[in-house]
């Protein structure tokens, strides 16, 4: 009874912790828990605790009948990002995960919480972007001075997940997993002039390209702005920049949420005393659209014009409106993985996995929609109850991990491990930004476990990222090619409970 108050608790304060990670293979981490991270992030043939609820169900049928397990863990992500040689403000992202395991005969059950992962720079103005212009309708783009506002991404995915294994024989396993997911963002983006008039429909801006993106002819708050611009009374010839702002005070929240559900499915297959092979199967995940509250978010215009504040007066304003963001059919993809576990000696355990990560299926654009109330601010300038829906390019492709790790045991107490996880970068070059750079490529990993007892544990792992540095072609549609870069460090560390 004791123990499950203590696991009831966790669960309580787990689900009020933030998520949000600074993603390594995309926007997943290396590795979950500290025992796979430590060996690059292989985790498909071989028992490494209740992580093995996200990684592959299927390995909890390696403990023994009769005998329960309760992880405690907290990691540490510290990304080191720039952008045209401004520093992110983001350094650190703390992610708590949990989990309780039962094996009774021949099943095991229970439950885990952990953060899949995401991605977050933050900039403390717009010299992150570099060149900036806005645009003149009549005359074409003219140089934007440095913008002071913030700019900023935070994505944050978790999940509650509710694993079943079932021993078939001494020596299959199979496994899987219905989890409850959530997710959360936060985005503050300055959108310089040329950029914007870009993405407009042809029939309002003729010469726009949709290089990077696309605003919907359909948004209705795009005939009265539109109507806005000429040289008359009250009107603006030049779009300087739009800010898009939804953003939490919390460090442990976000102001648009969504909810949904995933699965695993995987199994393990013992070839022989020493060969272990095993594999998972993870499905796409059916989330809801995330959304702000119905005031929670702005959008602002900077406009300038000939006769902005009456006859024979030039000046420059900006149009704030409030309302609510929705970020569209957000989906974490789908995966799959295949690995090995080779028991060489008493001491030396030598693994390998392969993952393949579908973000294509699920990172082709980010669309969000703008939706404005109707407040009296909204209506005085004839744009109270529009939408606008943008989609902005990213293009992933899918991603190919390949992961290596080994255990060396040092003795009955102290096992030392240590690794690398290699995989491409699914977004390409061209449509990189600083607000989501998720690039790093290679990753060095170690850690230990050490057993007080038979009961008592910990393990810890560290992780290493080198810097990869690309250029994008942010110049197609005005400005100048933005230079990006992201490398980082991180570590994780669990405390152990059997009994």
């Amino acid at each position: 009874m004791k123990i499950k108050k203590v696991v009831a608790s966790l669960f309580a304060a787990g689900v009020m912790v933030s998520p949000l990670a600074y993603a390594t293979n995309g926007m997943n981490l290396a590795g979950y828990g500290p025992v796979s991270e430590s060996m690059g992030g292989v985790s498909m043939a071989y028992d490494n605790g209740t992580a093995a609820v996200i990684n592959n169900p299927a390995t909890l049928g390696f403990m023994a009948s009769g005998t329960s397990r309760l992880d405690v863990a907290l990691g540490d992500l510290m990304p080191d990002a720039a952008s045209q040689g401004a520093g992110s403000l983001a350094k650190n992202f703390y992610m708590p995960a949990m989990g309780y395991i039962r094996k009774s005969d021949n099943i095991a059950f229970g439950v885990g919480l952990m953060g899949q992962g995401g991605m977050g720079t933050k900039y403390s103005n717009s010299s992150a972007f570099g060149s900036l212009n806005s645009v003149n309708f009549a005359t074409g783009p003219a140089p934007l001075a440095t913008q002071t506002q913030e700019n900023k991404s935070e994505v944050g995915v978790g999940r509650v997940m509710f694993p079943l294994a079932y021993s078939v024989s001494p020596d299959l396993n199979i496994g899987g997993s219905i989890d409850y997911v959530w997710a959360g963002m936060d985005v503050q983006w300055l959108i310089d002039g040329t950029h914007f008039a870009d993405m407009l429909p042809a029939a309002m801006n003729p010469g726009a390209t949709r290089t990077f993106g696309a605003v919907a002819q359909t948004s209705t708050i795009l005939a009265p702005f539109m109507a806005g611009i000429g040289g008359g009374v009250g009107q603006f010839i030049q779009l300087n920049y739009g800010y898009f702002n939804f953003n939490s005070p919390s460090t442990f929240d976000q102001k648009a949420k969504g909810t949904g559900w995933a699965g695993n499915v995987g199994f393990t297959y013992k070839i022989n005393p020493a060969l272990t092979i095993g594999g998972v199967y993870h499905a796409k995940t059916s989330l809801s659209d995330m959304k702000t509250g119905t005031s929670d978010a702005t959008a602002s215009f900077n406009v300038t014009g000939p006769q902005l504040f009456g006859p024979g007066t030039a000046g420059t304003m900006t149009i704030p409106l409030t309302g609510q963001v929705i970020i569209k059919n957000f989906q974490w993809p789908e995966t799959y993985g295949f690995g090995l576990a080779y028991q060489a000696n008493d001491q030396w355990n030598l693994m390998a996995d392969y993952k393949r990560i579908g973000w294509a299926g699920v990172m082709k654009n980010f669309n969000m929609a703008f939706v404005s109330d109707g407040s009296a601010s909204n209506v005085a300038f004839g744009m109270g109850n529009k939408t606008l829906d943008l989609s902005y390019y990213q293009n992933w492709g899918d991603q190919d991990v390949f992961q290596f790790g080994a255990a060396y045991k040092y003795n009955d107490a102290l096992t030392l491990r240590f690794g690398g996880n290699f995989a491409n970068n699914p977004i390409p070059d061209q449509y990189v930004t600083p607000l989501f750079p998720a690039i790093m490529k290679d990753h060095y990993t170690g850690g230990l476990g050490y057993a007080f007892s038979k009961e008592n544990s910990v393990d810890v792992s560290f992780v290493y990222a080198p810097k990869v540095t690309v250029t994008n072609k942010w110049s197609a549609a005005g400005g100048s090619n933005q230079t990006i870069s992201l490398g980082g460090t991180g570590w994780q560390a669990m405390y152990s409970h059997l009994f």
